[in-house]
């Protein structure tokens, strides 16, 4: 690998540390999405009532300021033009009173002395116009109303605000009280709308820079707050490798101390179960193999003395005693037995112990079949299905335990013929052992293979140990193989062994693990 894929390989594994962090199923993806939340909640709601506190101020101030000149303008001029006013007079008079410090266009509407209409703008003829004040608006203002105790004159000041071509513009008129010009005022509002949009982005950008801060702030107390969790799933995880000494520091008085310590109480009393149950395993296991070896030097001799029995029932000298010959034929058979339920508890404390070791060897699997067979006298009763020249690398000896087992089993429980079929598949031997009995039970198909199970009286057991095929299935899988039993469809049972055709790689891996598991041991003291 060149330095330049490595870098790029770094680079895509951040991005998907980062990508898991943040996936949405992710607590700390949620406490940033609600700090958020809750964050621009309440910046949005703050900017929003202060815009609109401000808004309602700075245009209420300048309305008021507004109203005020325009009224004491109309009655320190406008109240002094006669009744009857020329179209100069109004014109003349709307010009000083736009002068005034509100900067406002006006627009004066009287009566002249023939009765026609006469206007006056601050404008001119072609600035503010009758027809700019609303129909609503005019109609207000030249409203008459009683004068009683409360209500002192005849006219009132009124406004509105409106806008024209996206401009805002507050509109008012009155009328002189006891006579005289109705006037009108027209103020834009502009400045005071670029005053409120520059608030507006003010409070745009501080919402913002909440809405940041508070997601900055969120990270720091999702990692606050999440390390501690992070901390007891990697603990948890190597709890379950097999880590029974991982504890977690504890620290402060919080929830999460309590978890951690619950923890570390939890795997203290978990790593002295299993202690405990490991020594009592070892202890079992030294006891049968102990009993094994001390079983063998009587067995040695009783055997013996058996071996002479059989042959003086063999002979045909008459000399064994009629009334003792059935009590002499027990005793062999059931020495013959208790020597071989010690090589098998033997057998079963070496695969315990992890002591059973492959002597491999390249073996014609076809040849190793007729060999089992031939060597326990079986020809006859078993028909073999197999082309010679299918090689594989297995130990012999454990080949030969599993195939007697699985072939002893069928003559003895099955119905004759018993059919051996051998084929390659996937760099793998597979062996059919099927014989033409009643099969077995639906129940007693999932106990098969467990020690010292003893079958229901469909497939009887008189004979055995009950550790055959247990120890058929230990010697397949310290090959790396498998043994399964099922029921064929034209009847009897079918046990299909798979080894695999090499199997110093599976040994190879094993002999690695055990070195690691040594070193790990000693980096662990």
């Amino acid at each position: 690998m060149t330095k330049t894929q490595g870098g790029v390989r770094g680079w895509f594994a951040a991005r998907k540390g980062v990508w898991s962090r943040l996936r949405f199923t992710s607590l700390r993806l949620r406490l940033v999405v609600v700090f958020g939340l809750v964050a621009l909640t309440a910046a949005v709601s703050a900017s929003g009532i202060a815009y609109w506190l401000n808004r309602e101020a700075v245009l209420t101030r300048t309305q008021d300021a507004v109203l005020r000149d325009f009224e004491q303008e109309m009655q320190n001029r406008a109240s002094l033009l006669p009744e009857a006013p020329t179209q100069d007079e109004l014109q003349h008079t709307a010009g000083q009173m736009a002068n005034s410090s509100q900067r406002f266009s006006v627009l004066l509407v009287a009566a002249d002395t023939a009765g026609t209409p006469a206007y006056g703008s601050s404008g001119g003829l072609d600035g503010f116009t009758l027809a700019d004040v609303p129909a609503s608006l005019r109609k207000a203002v030249n409203d008459k109303q009683p004068v009683n105790s409360t209500n002192k004159s005849q006219y009132h000041l009124y406004w509105q605000r409106i806008v024209e071509d996206d401009q805002p513009y507050l509109i008012a008129g009155t009328r002189v009280n006891g006579g005289g010009p109705t006037g009108y005022m027209l103020k834009s509002l502009d400045q005071e709308a670029k005053d409120l949009n520059s608030l507006a982005w003010s409070l745009g950008i501080a919402t913002g820079l909440a809405l940041i801060g508070s997601a900055l702030l969120a990270q720091a107390a999702a990692t606050t707050v999440l390390k501690p969790v992070q901390r007891l799933g990697a603990a948890a995880r190597r709890l379950g490798e097999g880590k029974l000494d991982t504890r977690l520091r504890v620290s402060g008085t919080d929830e999460l101390a309590d978890l951690s310590r619950t923890f570390n109480n939890a795997a203290e009393a978990l790593e002295k179960r299993l202690a405990d149950m490991a020594g009592r395993d070892e202890a079992s296991r030294r006891f049968v193999a102990d009993m094994s070896h001390e079983l063998r030097t009587p067995l040695t001799a009783i055997t013996a003395v058996t071996e002479v029995l059989e042959e003086e029932l063999e002979a045909e000298t008459g000399s064994m005693d009629p009334m003792i010959e059935p009590a002499v034929r027990l005793v062999v058979s059931e020495t013959r037995r208790l020597n071989d339920l010690v090589e098998n508890l033997m057998e079963v404390t070496r695969f315990d112990a992890g002591t059973a070791r492959l002597v491999l060897d390249n073996v014609d699997v076809a040849d190793q079949i007729t060999a089992c067979i031939d060597a326990r006298a079986w020809l006859d009763a078993v028909d073999l299905d197999a082309e010679r020249g299918l090689m594989a690398r297995l130990d012999p000896r454990r080949l030969d335990v599993i195939l007697a087992n699985l072939i002893g089993n069928a003559l003895k429980h099955g119905g004759s013929p018993v059919r051996v079929s051998i084929r390659e598949a996937d760099d793998s031997v597979v062996i059919k052992v099927r014989d033409h009995g009643p099969g077995i039970a639906e129940d007693v198909l999932p106990h098969v293979f467990d020690r010292f199970y003893k079958a229901s009286a469909s497939r009887p057991r008189s004979e055995g140990s009950g550790l055959g095929l247990s120890i058929a299935l230990e010697n397949a899988h310290i090959h790396g193989g498998e043994i399964t039993a099922a029921n064929s469809p034209e009847g009897g049972a079918v046990f299909t062994l798979r080894l695999p055709q090499d199997a110093s790689k599976l040994a190879e891996q094993d002999e690695n693990n055990g070195q690691n598991a040594g070193d790990t041991k000693k980096g662990d003291a």
